[in-house]
Order: structure tokens, then sequence, then C-alpha cells
């Protein structure tokens, strides 16, 4: 190994152990008041709700219970890779505050939150602030040998040293040096602990299959509705559109052939009409088609389709595509109207000036985010065709997220799992 490489190592390393300890300390203080004051209004919303009061305040308690669990479920996987899965039960929009309370208090996984917390106050923090202080504590150790021994109080003992003159403070440098060496290897692993334990007690385990099961039951049924409408939309718009044009066209013909002796002239005019109807019949076959499956989207795959679908668009939109190979042409399909959609709320509602999407590919899943700078305050549901999209993605085992803030900017994202081809 080359010297050059021997120095980078040592520098990633000690980029790494001083990440850890800087995330240990953040999470320090995230842990203990974040998990007791959680704790804490659980357990009082909880005991109220015999009284009333509890009804109305344990849904806004658990949920924030929740959006503190998701956020350490995102940080478990930006910084360790550890993936906690999510597996709470929906509830209806429309729910009222007596079904959302009993609702979430059914969930099992509510349960797992409220487990999890006593933990990540003791447990958790510990972990956490020992990944900070290990790569810290070792620096006192110098700083005394270094000359600190000299202003500090009689019988300060650093760890097991008691520093009293120079001698025994380089005792407590030789024993930083050693705490150090230790440091660096137990760091970054304290923090992997941290969040391993917090996978350990979120984790829904059978209980995640048994919700699996049933939002593949329910995603089947809004497939097959899903299907249904689109069969029936179809067949409505060939009777109405290219059928009607079509018998139209071939009594001009029949027509045609009665006037060709006798008025030539009505049948040239005849068959003027009819060549316009058979072209606008051709052009509502293609809409029809371009419909069902672009052509453009079978030809050259999901990014040329998305940039075709936006040069389409009364607004500028900014594509940025990074796919090195093309997905199921279901999942093609799915994203590529779920895309359309989300650009046609925005240039109905958002009153944006400016779009951007990006679409690529990682960790095999199939991202898209749509970016508008709006008005803001989408949602899933309250007829904006967000929740028709959710459900489109959920055949595929899809997720949809909507970020979108009074004022704006709006960003919808969109993951699919898949492989690339």
């Amino acid at each position: 190994m080359s010297i050059e490489t021997k120095s980078g190592t040592h520098t990633t390393r000690t980029r790494g152990v001083a990440l850890s300890a800087v995330r240990g300390l953040a999470l320090a203080f995230i842990s203990l008041p974040g998990a007791a004051l959680c704790f804490c209004l659980t357990l009082v919303s909880v005991a109220l709700v015999p009284i009333g009061v509890g009804i109305v305040t344990t849904p806004y308690v658990l949920t924030g219970v929740r959006a503190f669990a998701d956020r350490r479920r995102l940080l478990a996987a930006e910084w360790c890779g550890v993936r906690i899965p999510r597996a709470y039960r929906p509830l209806p929009e429309d729910a009222n505050p007596w079904a959302r309370t009993f609702g979430m208090l059914g969930d099992p996984a509510t349960w797992r939150d409220f487990r999890w917390l006593p933990v990540d106050m003791t447990a958790g923090f510990v972990t956490a602030l020992l990944a900070f202080a290990l790569p810290f504590y070792p620096l006192e150790g110098f700083a005394i040998a270094a000359g600190l021994w000299r202003v500090l109080p009689d019988g300060y003992w650093y760890g097991f040293v008691e520093v009293t003159d120079q001698t025994s403070a380089l005792y407590a440098a030789a024993l930083g040096a050693v705490l150090l060496v230790v440091a660096v290897r137990l760091a970054p692993r304290l923090l992997l602990a941290h969040f391993r334990l917090t996978g350990a007690l979120l984790d829904p385990g059978d209980g995640e299959l048994a919700e699996r099961v049933r939002v593949l039951t329910e995603t089947r049924r809004d497939a097959v509705d899903t299907s249904a409408a689109e069969l029936r939309r179809i067949e409505r718009d060939l009777h109405d559109g290219a059928q009607a044009r079509l018998v139209a066209m071939g009594m001009d013909l029949g027509t045609i052939e009665t006037l060709l002796e006798k008025d030539p002239a009505k049948a040239r005019e005849l068959l003027a009409q009819a060549r316009r109807s058979s072209a606008d019949a051709l052009t509502e076959l293609r809409e029809l088609v371009r419909g069902i499956h672009p052509p453009v989207l079978a030809e050259r795959g999901l990014g040329d389709a998305v940039r075709a679908l936006a040069l389409r668009l009364p607004l500028p939109v900014e594509v940025d595509v990074d796919l090195p190979g093309r997905a199921e042409a279901p999942v093609e399909s799915a994203a590529y109207f779920a895309v359309s959609e989300i650009l046609t709320n925005a240039v109905k509602h958002s009153g944006a000036d400016r779009v951007w999407v990006d679409v690529h590919h990682a960790e095999g899943r199939l991202r898209v985010c749509v970016t508008d700078d709006g008005k803001g305050g989408a949602v899933i549901g309250a007829g904006s065709g967000l929740a028709g999209v959710e459900r489109r993605l959920g055949t595929f085992d899809g997720v949809l997220a909507v970020s979108s803030p009074a004022g704006g900017p709006t960003m919808v994202t969109m993951e699919i799992p898949c492989a690339l081809s």
C-alpha cells in the first residue's frame, strides 16, 4: 500500500469518526427531550380518553409521535443504511375524531412507537452520547499533558489517573491515546447500534407481512376498478367519437354512389366531407391510442416520453433524466401517467411559472420528483387527483409523497420498486 493510499485511508477514517461524533451529539440532544416529551404527552392524552378530552388530543399527539419516529427512520437510512419499515394503518380521510382516535390506538404500530420511546430516552440516549464522547474525551487528556494540568484543581481525575503534576499529566495523555484508538473503532459502531436498537423496536416483523397482504388486496381491487373504468372510457370514446364518424362516413359514401351520375357536383362535395371525416376519425383514434399507451413511450422509453409531455405544456418545464436502462412496460406506463396527472394539476391549480421534473433510478427504485414554484397547498385527496395517482402507484408497490406548504413550492415525489433492463 502506498503512502498516499494510507494517508487517504486515515483521512477517511478520521472524517468518519468525527462525523459519527457530531451525529451522536445531535441524536443525544434529540433522543432524551424528544422521546420524553412524546412519551409523556401520549401517556397523558390516552389517560384522558375516558373523560372525552383525549378523543380530541390523541390523534394530534400520536401524529406527532409518528413524525418523530419517521424522522428517526429517515436518519437511520441516511446515516447508517439501516432501513426501518413504516407500517401504519391508513385512516379514512373523512374519519371523525372518535374513529381516528380508536383507529390509531388499534394500530399495533402505535404501541411499537410507545414501547420504543422509553428505550430511546435511555439506551438510545446513552449510545448516541457515547458515540460523541468517546472521540472527544481523549482530547482532554492531550490538553492536560500540554499544560492544562497547571490550572486544574487539586485531586482532579482524568479517567482513573489522578492529575497532580507533569508526569501524571503524561499518564493522562497516554490514557487519552488508548481511548482514541478505541474510539476510532467504536464510535461508528455505537451510532449503528443506536439505529439497530431503534429498528429492533420499530420493525413490524410479521405485522408488516399482514399489512402488506392488506395493502396488496386493496391495490389489486383498485387496479381492477381502474381497469374496468378505463375500458368503459375507451368504449365510450370509440362509440361517441371515431365510430360515429365512421358510420357517418359510410352513409356519405352510400349517398355518393347514388349521386355520381345524377349530381356529380354534390357527390364531389360529399366526397370531400367524407375525406375530412376520415381524417378526423384517424386523429381521434390516434389520441385514443396515445391515452392508452403513448407510442413515444413504447418506442423510446420513459425519459423521452416525459420530455415530449413537457413540450406540450404551456409552462416552461425542465426535465432531467438519468436512466441507464428501461423498466418494464407497465411500470413505465404507470410512472408516465402519474407524471402527466401531476403536471396537469400544476398547470391548472398551482399558478406556477416553472416546473422541474427529475427522473432517475437508484437502489432498485424508479424515483420521479416533480417540483413547481406555485402557491402550494396541494394535498392527497381533496379532488386534486393525487389520490388516484397514489392508487395507481400502489398497484406496483410504489409510494407517493407530497410536500406543499402554503406559499409553495410544491414537491411531489414518486418511488416505484423496479429493475432496469
